[in-house]
């Protein structure tokens, strides 16, 4: 239980970071401090606060948070190679530290070189990947996760679901990604209006930004589509499975803020509370998206190979214990047995 509410800390954390990240990007602090690691010449943890002031208080807080939520998935991943026996859940540990040093650095790549776009978009949308693997861990050593939600019955093995399901989890990373790249490339009010573009339904003139910008609002469409075709199905198959129709009812709730967030981005003229908000309100819809996706896939998990999954109540592997039970002469010698 400890395990599983250290690492929800370390999630919010990450989210938090990306909120940062987007107040950065939104106030075009990205170069407020042009040395990294250091600080103008400082520790990073020694800078004077009387000096973070304009854009170094936005970038050099990042850094901070970064430096924080970096510690606490090396602390994460060391935990989880401890107590955790589950073999997938130990990798994703590995694979989120792996992942959060990797962006370390390509945030001090992007300072150092400038902050050319294709790095900073690939630093962007890696935090989305490292939120995603902080909320999969949280996830999966939660109770109700560990018990496979059987207080409801088993979970249905739902295939039309899990695929629209992953589709929509996929489709707005992507759509993410496509916002990204708006951002870095300077696209955010290529096209000024809202809900129409320039006056029209399509844009009447057309270049790379317009071309970027209108394809983050096609995107939002899409994710739309599969959220409420995804949210559907469960609301009509799965009404009582609460593991499935509550994220599913978030997933709506969120998408509905992330679209008014959207609209007042453009109609703000990128306000960066606004635009930092909606940056962080889509990482909340694709981490909720994806929660969905992997409680549709629970029953997978008890048969994945190399997986030795601990049975809450008896310790002892799945795999053991659907071998059926145990005599209590010789209990080893039982299992061998049937081995």
């Amino acid at each position: 239980m400890l395990l599983h509410l250290y690492a929800v800390i370390v999630a919010v954390a990450t989210a938090v970071l990306i909120f940062a990240g987007g107040l950065v990007t939104s106030t075009g602090s990205g170069l407020s401090v042009p040395d990294w690691p250091t600080t103008y010449g400082w520790n990073m943890f020694t800078f004077p606060l009387e000096k973070m002031v304009g854009g170094i208080r936005f970038e050099h807080s990042h850094r901070l948070i970064a430096s924080g939520v970096g510690f606490l998935i090396v602390m994460l991943a060391i935990w989880l190679r401890l107590a955790e026996p589950r073999r997938l859940v130990r990798r994703l540990g590995y694979i989120a530290l792996a992942a959060v040093i990797t962006q370390g650095i390509l945030g001090g790549i992007t300072v150092l070189w400038f902050l050319p776009d294709p790095i900073s978009i690939a630093h962007a949308s890696l935090a989305q990947l490292v939120f995603c693997l902080t909320i999969s861990i949280a996830l999966m050593t939660s109770p109700g996760w560990k018990r496979g939600y059987v207080s409801h019955g088993a979970m249905p093995d739902d295939r039309p679901l899990q695929a629209v399901a992953l589709a929509t989890t996929a489709l707005v990373y992507l759509q993410i990604v496509v916002g990204a790249t708006m951002r870095h490339t300077d696209a955010g009010l290529a096209i000024p209006d809202f809900p129409l573009a320039f006056g029209q339904l399509l844009p009447p003139t057309w270049d790379g930004k317009i071309a970027v910008h209108f394809a983050h609002r096609v995107g939002a469409l899409v994710v739309t589509l599969f959220a409420i075709a995804t949210t559907g199905h469960v609301f009509y198959h799965h009404r009582s499975r609460p593991e499935l129709w509550r994220p599913s009812a978030l997933l709506l709730v969120l998408l509905a803020v992330q679209i008014t967030l959207g609209a007042l981005t453009v109609l703000t003229q990128r306000q960066f509370i606004v635009n930092s908000l909606h940056v962080v309100t889509g990482a909340s819809v694709l981490a909720t998206s994806l929660v969905l996706t992997l409680r549709t896939r629970r029953a997978r998990f008890d048969t994945n190979a190399g997986s030795k999954e601990q049975d809450p109540a008896y310790g002892l592997p799945m795999d053991v214990r659907r071998a059926g039970p145990i005599g209590p002469a010789d209990p080893i010698g039982s299992v061998r047995g049937r081995a």
